[in-house]
């Protein structure tokens, strides 16, 4: 099973990621949402792109 960490103290909220995978991740006024811990297989292409995109290099997906 797939699984989306987020170091919070890392991101900067720049919103990368919730371009990439809105399914996932949501940008707020008060900084990043992880909306699914525990995405299904059908996002993982977007979870990846979203994972290589961050500039601070916040996201992690793991399997």
């Amino acid at each position: 099973m797939m699984k989306v960490w987020v170091d919070f103290d890392t991101c900067d909220g720049n919103g990368v990621c919730m371009s990439i995978c809105r399914e996932v991740f949501d940008v707020r006024d008060d900084g990043l949402h992880l909306l699914q811990e525990q995405p299904g297989e059908e996002l993982r292409k977007q979870l990846v792109g979203a994972e290589v995109s961050c500039p601070t290099r916040a996201i992690t997906v793991e399997d």
